[in-house]
């Protein structure tokens, strides 16, 4: 084999090898399915303001917060904003877990909002009917709810991203 050949065999590996290491990475960050994302014309505290309200509009509750922003503030370091809201409420809880004990653990359902580079900020969630999907064994009854709140959380993130007032 020629010298010539011989580097264009070696390059054309490193180019496989390559292409292969950055698809591996990209399909790790592919999002699950059900996500979806609307990007806001809202700052991170505005949205976070808005979503808390929309979800007390639509009658259901906030009963979780996480932010790793408010942590890293905490410790004095500065990173993008973000805040994860679990959102529920006990009679679908109830329902949820007569119909499957398994899917306890997706509850609350979670809304994600996070601070973009531009300053304004986005606001995510998997479909209820998504994160439900799963436990086959709850049947026709947790489909049937996890379309009631497939209803219910666009709802909240149509109110929560868009720009109209939201009025308990």
């Amino acid at each position: 084999m020629t010298l010539l050949r011989r580097s264009f065999v070696v390059l054309l590996a490193a180019t496989v090898v390559a292409v292969a290491v950055l698809a591996a990475a990209h399909a790790g960050r592919a999002a699950p399915p059900g996500f979806t994302s609307f990007e806001t014309p809202h700052d991170f505290q505005t949205l976070v303001e808005r979503a808390e309200a929309a979800v007390k509009a639509n009658a259901m509750f906030v009963v979780t917060r996480a932010s790793a922003s408010k942590g890293a503030a905490s410790r004095g370091l500065t990173i993008p904003g973000n805040m994860v809201l679990g959102v529920y409420r006990n009679d679908f809880a109830v329902r949820m877990l007569e119909a499957s004990i398994p899917a306890g653990i997706e509850a609350p359902i979670r809304f994600y909002v996070t601070e973009n580079a531009d300053g304004l900020a986005s606001l995510s969630y998997r479909v209820p009917s998504a994160v439900f999907a799963p436990y086959e064994d709850g049947g026709a009854v947790l489909a049937a709810l996890a379309g009631e709140l497939d209803r219910i959380f666009a709802a909240i993130a149509a109110q929560a991203s868009g720009t109209e007032t939201i009025s308990p």
